[in-house]
């Protein structure tokens, strides 16, 4: 009896060591994402609410740097590059940080986007971009931090921050005109090298039909030229081979062999001397 008590009681203990409690958030996690022309922008942060609370100059202090939300850092990710201020971002994540004032705030975009809130000091060598955003009062209270994407179009944006009576805007630009136009180019110019090697390789790994397989493996071979590669000219041997011509996949198989030879591969070389000694080669 008193064994089951002992065991009873670890038995309660474990469970509640392993019981999780789930509850709201106070500041819940969003995600919005805006494509703006041919770019993909994502922004994840935290929503603080008012709850009858004095936010700017009180809670969210002037002239001190604010995460810009709550908990994580509030982080924006640029599928391509951008202009902001005249400052060009590379594509990829930024964390927003501000520091508000009654009549404008600096946006900052920092290269860091690892800490937990804001830094103490912000690393200069880490700010990307810095705009000074004029604030503007609206009408209305907003409940919940709130940031959104707007005057969209196909060249530009402005991202948006609402909390109170405050507003903020950053305006910003996209290389649309410069994707579309190489985007264009590549269309009117036909199929690159590397598309018909791609179409090639596939061809021959489904066993599909293999006069295709090397129409498309020729011409990739052709419009590289001079700077064809081994690794290329070794997939053209083996669709030469199982093609039937066991004499034009040696002849490329060589050529491969001695690419791989000076690039210092050796997997590549000692696939091209098996299948030569496999083919029949002299």
């Amino acid at each position: 009896m008193k064994n089951f008590k002992l065991f009873f009681l670890a038995v309660i203990s474990s469970v509640a060591v392993n019981a999780q409690i789930t509850t709201p958030q106070p500041s819940p996690h969003a995600k919005i994402e805006q494509r703006v022309g041919l770019t993909d922008i994502t922004v994840t942060y935290s929503r603080p609410s008012m709850k009858g609370r004095e936010i700017f100059g009180d809670l969210v202090p002037f002239e001190k740097i604010w995460r810009t939300g709550a908990n994580e850092n509030t982080v924006i990710t640029f599928s391509d590059d951008v202009m902001i201020a005249g400052n060009k971002l590379t594509k990829g994540s930024y964390a927003i940080y501000t520091k508000p004032r009654q009549k404008n705030w600096d946006v900052i975009f920092y290269t860091d986007t690892n800490n937990w809130g804001a830094p103490k000091e912000l690393d200069e060598s880490k700010i990307a971009a810095v705009y000074v955003a004029e604030t503007m009062r609206v009408p209305f209270d907003v409940e919940t931090f709130t940031i959104d994407f707007n005057n969209l179009t196909n060249n530009s944006g402005s991202l948006e921050f609402l909390w109170a009576s405050t507003y903020v805007a950053v305006p910003f630009e996209v290389m649309t005109k410069e994707k579309a136009m190489a985007s264009i180019e590549k269309a009117l110019n036909g199929p690159s090298a590397g598309d018909y090697y791609a179409a090639a390789s596939y061809y021959y790994e489904e066993n599909m039909d293999i006069s295709k397989a090397k129409t498309y493996i020729d011409k990739a071979v052709e419009m590289q030229g001079n700077k064809v590669t081994y690794w290329m000219l070794r997939k053209q041997s083996l669709i030469y081979a199982k093609a039937g011509d066991k004499k034009g996949a040696i002849a490329v198989a060589r050529k491969s062999l001695d690419g791989a030879l000076k690039a210092g591969n050796q997997d590549y070389v000692k696939m091209n001397e098996e299948s030569l000694k496999e083919w029949g080669a002299k």
